[in-house]
């Protein structure tokens, strides 16, 4: 289906599918095409009203009887590591950045199957072969970088002949860095990788200036999405507003909220970019 605003991208809503979060939900999704010379600047604004990009598409969850996804980011200027993301720091002091184009590998696909085959086996991008990750990494119209992790010897300097470790595919806004996608060697996973891409990019977006770090969805109830509530000056997108977290259980009853509205309405309340005419 199919929703316009006057002089604005047309929205589409998506069919009901499995919810990959919650069992025994369906979930659907609101998108719009991102491209053209705008990309950037409509990524940027709908970015800040809790929309996630995926290749050359902007969406945010838009299900029938569930409100329970909420847009999660960390407010880097007030974000101080716990006791155990300090260990995972030191865990992984041997880890050295390198920021690519967004250009895939043959060494970057290899790391996502041992990924996938491991920790999202049964998920939708279990059969994605490497032509399909080529195209989520590239497709994209942009600002992105490839941000790879290896292991390097200290006191030496980072090279690709370093192991492969972990990746993220990284957006630049113009107010943080969204994390679009992360994978690592799952062999490691006592390093808490992922969490150490989270923090790094943290380091990253301090040294740049950028306010904000954009982790994508945050599911109140879903064991995959708690690691995002451990994570200091987190806020939510909820309301129509970002807002502290707060008691990550307090959030719990969205999943069954009373009622929701209509999709007409929910696009008619979506801004855009200012100069848009």
């Amino acid at each position: 289906m199919r929703h316009t605003l006057p002089h604005a991208p047309q929205f589409y809503v998506t069919a009901p599918q499995p919810c990959p979060y919650l069992h025994g939900r369906a979930e659907r999704k609101l998108f719009t095409a991102l491209a053209g010379d705008s990309a950037n600047e409509l990524n940027n604004t709908l970015s800040r009203q809790g929309f996630r990009r995926s290749q050359n598409v902007l969406y945010r969850p838009s299900c029938e009887s569930c409100v329970a996804c909420m847009s999660a980011r960390i407010r880097v200027a007030e974000f101080s590591p716990s006791r155990t993301q300090r260990r995972v720091l030191r865990k992984n002091d041997n880890l050295r950045r390198m920021a690519t184009s967004a250009w895939a590998t043959e060494e970057q696909y290899e790391l996502f199957r041992r990924y996938l085959d491991y920790r999202h086996a049964d998920g939708g991008m279990a059969d994605m072969d490497i032509f399909e990750f080529a195209a989520m990494v590239e497709e994209t119209p942009v600002r992105t970088r490839v941000v790879e992790y290896r292991l390097t010897e200290p006191g030496t300097t980072p090279s690709q002949e370093d192991r492969l470790v972990a990746v993220c595919l990284t957006d630049v806004l113009d107010d943080g860095l969204s994390l679009v996608y992360s994978f690592y060697d799952p062999r490691l996973e006592p390093s808490s990788l992922g969490t150490y891409v989270i923090l790094d990019h943290i380091d990253l977006a301090r040294g740049a200036g950028l306010p904000f770090i954009y982790l994508g969805y945050w599911v109140p109830g879903s064991r995959k999405m708690d690691y995002k509530a451990r994570f200091s000056a987190l806020e939510i997108y909820k309301g129509g507003v970002w807002q502290p977290i707060g008691d990550p259980e307090q959030h719990n009853s969205d999943i069954h909220p009373l009622s929701i509205d209509p999709i007409v309405e929910q696009v008619a309340r979506i801004t855009l970019p200012h100069n848009r005419k």
